[in-house]
């Protein structure tokens, strides 16, 4: 069926909601583009004189499509090459999705993605929904085909999955360059005594090269682990720089809401490390370097004003 104007302009008006809830759910960019990209293929195909609330229907469709595709996706991550990261999103992406609340900046940081790892596709449906999009229980039940009583025990089982992680400290703009200045400053004097100062006793590193790049499989656990090695990592090498094809340089950004340090090589970004802070000190660092998810933060890098690099790594 051929869509009218005010047909498109009904979906594109909520396309911008859509790819956010759908990014949430999937902790994928081009999962979430590709879902909503299915979702208007499913809106040109209905028919639209009989849909009473457009948004709730739209919503639905997105919806139990990322559910399906979380489903598949817990098959593929277990053959996934060693850990398993989202694909962070750097400030100004308008796919992180509203910010109004600290629910809402909670529920898209980079450590609350990761540990919505843990929840059934369901939980993580019914805990976007309602923390990060101010869903009611009840419109929430419609949408998941559950009675209000039945999404209000997953919420709450949601959000006590979630709870077990560390209380993270929100900081704005320039506290959190002032946070990435300290750990690059720390991390590259030589000495590891300057950084393990700035952990939490219980500091936990994990990165992601997806098979494509080298990172450790597993994480790395305690302040002087964690220390000695980022020490190690920005030590420059003649080999690293064959390695990545050029001098790499590191920027102060924030992705997902928290300090991050960008790392970039000829304006193609080759590496995120998003850094989750308390009011204890620096206790989470989780390195993005797969390549097939990071061509997002790219586009926008390069399309924003980004200064002068914190580092030249030649």
């Amino acid at each position: 069926m051929a869509l009218t104007t005010a047909d498109v302009s009904q979906f594109e008006r909520s396309r911008r909601r859509l790819e956010a809830i759908a990014y949430r759910l999937l902790g994928s960019a081009a999962e979430a583009e590709d879902a909503v990209q299915e979702t208007y293929l499913r809106w040109q195909a209905a028919e639209i004189d009989r849909i009473e609330v457009p948004e709730a229907w739209l919503t639905k469709v997105l919806t139990n499509l990322c559910l399906n595709q979380l489903s598949s996706a817990r098959a593929r991550r277990e053959t996934y090459v060693g850990q398993w990261l989202p694909e962070p999103l750097l400030a100004g992406d308008p796919m992180l999705g509203p910010a109004d609340t600290v629910e809402q900046r909670e529920s898209v940081s980079y450590a609350v993605l990761t540990l919505m790892e843990r929840l059934t596709p369901n939980e993580r449906a019914v805990y976007v929904l309602r923390e990060a999009f101010d869903y009611s229980h009840r419109e929430i039940a419609e949408i998941l085909d559950l009675s209000e009583a039945a999404s209000q025990q997953i919420f709450h089982r949601a959000k006590l999955h979630i709870a077990d992680g560390k209380a993270r400290t929100e900081v704005d703009e320039a506290a959190a360059r002032r946070i990435v200045e300290e750990f690059l400053a720390a991390a590259t004097s030589g000495q590891a005594d300057s950084l393990v100062r700035l952990l939490t006793a219980d500091a936990v590193s994990i990165g992601d090269g997806g098979g494509k790049v080298p990172a450790r499989t597993s994480a790395t656990e305690g302040a002087l682990a964690v220390a000695r090695f980022f020490h190690h990592l920005f030590i420059p090498t003649a080999a690293k720089r064959r390695y990545v094809g050029g001098a790499a340089k590191a920027y102060a950004w924030t992705a997902n809401g928290d300090p991050a340090l960008v790392v970039v090589v000829d304006d193609v970004v080759i590496g995120i490390i998003c850094i989750e802070v308390t009011d204890a000190g620096l206790t989470g660092f989780r390195t993005q370097a797969n390549p097939d998810k990071l061509a997002r933060a790219t586009e926008l890098f390069t399309a924003a004003e980004h200064g002068e690099p914190l580092l030249t790594m030649t």
